[in-house]
């Protein structure tokens, strides 16, 4: 495998490129080759012990989007103009506990560790959970795995930034009447997952009022 050089400056770019767009051009559609490239990003994303505790779901079904407007105030624009609107959910306690069936098959189908090192990682996994996190109740599993699932949403931002791609991130949700929804009109079992986020990409309807605004570089890094 070989990788292309990509100049810094074109990295840096991207980042003052990227913004939370509020509203998009309705008449720019990303291909599928372009929304397939985002969600493959958030795929080869790190994740704790490599488990990846999540599942996207894009929702282009126009009904579907109509149905998330009351329950996601931070949202109605987006899902208007959005070319493609992604869910983010993170994966609850019966999935992430250390010794649940969905791990055990990420060690043995999907990483095919031997019995031997299956044996070994549950031991770091569960030393982990219950020593060194204290990951003790099912809000706190939920935390965790949804600290890795944005993770593969910085991910798809900034790949979309590199391609010219605009996107939104989206907490602006009652989670508890999402989930409600998630799993009354899109087939979620809100027992195994929660919704993190929700993020929305296109192309920008207009370039932002003002420019990029951060604390002096200084003022976030300390050197020891």
């Amino acid at each position: 495998m070989s990788i292309n050089n990509i100049s810094k400056e074109d990295i840096i770019n991207a980042f003052k490129y990227r913004h939370a767009t509020k509203e998009f051009d309705p008449e720019k559609e990303l291909t599928e080759e372009e929304i397939n490239f985002i969600l493959q990003t958030a795929n080869l994303s790190p994740s704790s012990f490599g488990f990846e505790p999540w599942h996207f779901i894009v929702v282009q079904d126009q009904e579907l989007r109509e149905l998330l407007k009351p329950v996601a105030w931070g949202a109605p624009l987006k899902l208007d103009t959005a070319s493609h609107f992604v869910l983010g959910l993170s994966m609850k306690a019966p999935m992430t506990k250390w010794d649940s069936d969905y791990i055990m098959r990420m060690m043995k189908d999907v990483k095919q560790f031997p019995e031997d090192v299956v044996e070994m990682y549950s031991k770091f996994y569960r030393e982990f959970q219950e020593r060194d996190f204290n990951l003790d109740t099912d809000k706190k599993l939920f935390d965790w795995a949804s600290k890795q699932t944005y993770i593969a949403l910085g991910n798809m931002m900034t790949s979309a930034a590199l391609v010219g791609i605009d996107s939104c991130p989206i907490e602006g949700f009652h989670q508890e009447k999402v989930e409600k929804l998630l799993q009354e009109k899109f087939d979620v079992d809100t027992e195994k997952y929660g919704l993190s986020y929700m993020v929305a990409f296109g192309y920008r309807k207009q370039e932002p009022a003002h420019p990029k605004s951060r604390r002096d570089f200084d003022e976030i890094v300390t050197w020891k």
